[in-house]
């Protein structure tokens, strides 16, 4: 009898410490759940600031039913008003970061406020700031397609590229409109393109091409960029000064961008023009 006493004392005693072990190493992604992380990007406009109003990113996670059927809210997310100019030089604004259940995402949805404005510069340097009307057909969500399996314990980002020039419509008499215009990339299935330009003195549109694919970005102050979500393929990277600067355009041709990984171009020189 004290035999099967004992027995039990230390059956007992090795569960609860396999049990201990087991909680200790239960950090991270649970079993079951895929992380995500959603960021937001800038393609560039021109003007002064564009503040958008972040209220909320859902996901769709079926194909099937209406198109407004089935979205979630996802936890976590930052909310607020965003310069969109200020997402220049590879600077990135993370949106969300959390758990979901592992599976099929069909859809991420961004949802805005009213609270959006646009800055624009005159001829004469003076700063004028307009309200930015957003439709409520926009305003309720903009939806980006996914079409993506999410494998358990698993980490996801997309990159939210919000294209400025085509999102802001100047409508005479009825002043500044956005039609919110998004593309999304995997940041895991996407490179992206890294660089200086120099000189310096005044921010430089660099553009990536290849095909019917269009992406760009700003430099930052120190000149630097970087252009995220680029499918892997060949690109040509143009650098384009602001006009009145008396300086040549540069461009790299034949820029290799593999799934996963950074390519960098170094330093784009911007000849004075002769």
């Amino acid at each position: 009898m004290k035999k099967y006493h004992l027995f039990l004392f230390l059956f007992a005693l090795v569960s609860g410490l396999v049990s201990c072990s087991s909680d200790d190493n239960s950090g991270g992604t649970e079993e079951g759940m895929a992380r995500v992380a959603v960021k937001l990007t800038d393609a560039p406009g021109d003007y002064e600031h564009v503040l958008v109003e972040v209220e909320d990113v859902m996901i769709k996670t079926t194909a099937e039913g209406s198109e407004e059927e089935d979205w979630t809210s996802l936890e976590g997310v930052n909310t607020g008003v965003i310069d969109l100019l200020s997402l220049t030089g590879g600077v990135t604004e993370l949106l969300v970061d959390t758990e979901i259940e592992a599976g099929y995402l069909h859809q991420i949805r961004l949802v805005l406020g009213d609270n959006n404005t646009i800055v624009v510069v005159d001829e004469e340097q003076v700063e004028h700031k307009y309200a930015l009307e957003t439709p409520s057909a926009q305003q309720s969500g903009l939806k980006v397609m996914v079409d993506q399996e999410l494998e358990a314990n698993a980490e996801y980002t997309f990159i939210l590229d919000f294209d400025v020039d085509k999102s802001v419509k100047n409508i005479a008499g009825e002043g500044y409109k956005l039609h919110p215009v998004i593309r999304v990339a995997a940041e895991a299935n996407t490179g992206s393109i890294v660089g200086k330009v120099h000189p310096t003195t005044e921010q430089v549109l660099v553009t990536a091409e290849s095909g019917s694919l269009n992406a760009s970005t700003y430099t930052d102050a120190n000149g630097n960029f970087q252009i995220h979500g680029l499918p892997a393929g060949t690109y040509r990277v143009t650098a384009t000064p602001a006009s009145g600067l008396g300086l040549d355009i540069a461009v790299v041709n034949n820029v290799v961008v593999a799934a996963g990984a950074d390519v960098d171009v170094e330093t784009l020189w911007l000849d004075v023009t002769e």
